[in-house]
């Protein structure tokens, strides 16, 4: 079994690999929004004295620059193929295979997801790194912290977006349930601006009850290990903790579609 994880997750890295000027253009993309942005909170800083939600300086750019190489590795706006091949009949090839179609995706996704840190991850990172200066933790383990909290962001937002996948099977075309994931998960994970400038109600709320600030707020605020080192593996413990359940909602709402599961002329 070892070998067919390995097999898919080599393979996502090498269908992601062979897109060379989208790659570019992306990491391109990537760094004049990274500008933009941290042009825009660094100024909000300068005049609310300083800080913006208890975000200094190094941790603003930090949150913009590795927010933008992170946006490529959770690609919680890219939807996986799933609900077209559920609208072909493809998906009964699929279902037919020796390894479960969530699976099959999943190490897909793993294989996508260390491209993109190689590529649009460190290309933003390091252009921010020179321009503006980022957040040096304090604590070595905030690098492996780090790591796991990205790993767990790419889980999370691939079983949302299989989800979103699995309604096709009720829908059939899913882009209402896609126009909204993009607003709700843009907004409520971090993606815009740092959650801690909500109300604190709300804020708390999104912490305790989604897992959205799991796809991004989470990595960030352990990188700039915002509250500390404890702090940290609370979130880290929250966001494995959603992906435990959302794999368990998956495998649930993809049994659920198979029964529903209609082939034309059988």
């Amino acid at each position: 079994m070892p070998r067919v994880q390995l097999a898919l997750t080599s393979a996502g890295f090498r269908r992601y690999a062979t897109y060379r000027q989208a790659t570019v253009a992306g990491a391109f993309t990537n760094t004049v929004f990274g500008f933009l942005r941290c042009y825009i909170l660094l100024s909000v800083a300068a005049t609310a004295g300083g800080t913006v939600a208890g975000y200094g300086g190094p941790e603003l750019a930090t949150y913009v620059w590795m927010g933008q190489g992170l946006l490529a590795v959770v690609a919680s706006w890219d939807q996986l193929d799933l609900a077209e091949r559920v609208r072909s009949g493809d998906v009964v090839a699929d279902l037919l295979r020796p390894v479960d179609p969530l699976w099959t995706y999943l190490w897909g996704e793993l294989g996508r997801a260390c491209f993109m840190v190689l590529t649009r991850f460190l290309v933003p990172t390091l252009i921010g790194a020179i321009a503006f200066g980022l957040y040096r933790p304090q604590h070595a383990v905030t690098y492996a912290l780090f790591a796991l909290s990205t790993l767990a962001a790419v889980l999370i937002s691939f079983c949302c977006r299989y989800l979103i996948g699995l309604s096709a099977f009720w829908l059939l075309d899913i882009r209402g349930v896609t126009v909204f994931w993009v607003f709700v998960s843009g907004f409520a994970s971090g993606l815009y601006f740092p959650l801690a400038v909500l109300p604190g109600w709300l804020s708390t709320a999104l912490w305790v009850a989604t897992p959205f600030p799991g796809l991004m707020q989470g990595p960030l605020d352990v990188m700039v290990e915002r509250g500390g080192i404890g702090n940290a593996l609370l979130v880290c413990v929250g966001q494995v903790a959603w992906v435990g359940i959302l794999l368990l909602v998956c495998k649930w709402a993809q049994a659920r579609a198979v029964r529903k599961l209609v082939v034309q002329g059988g």
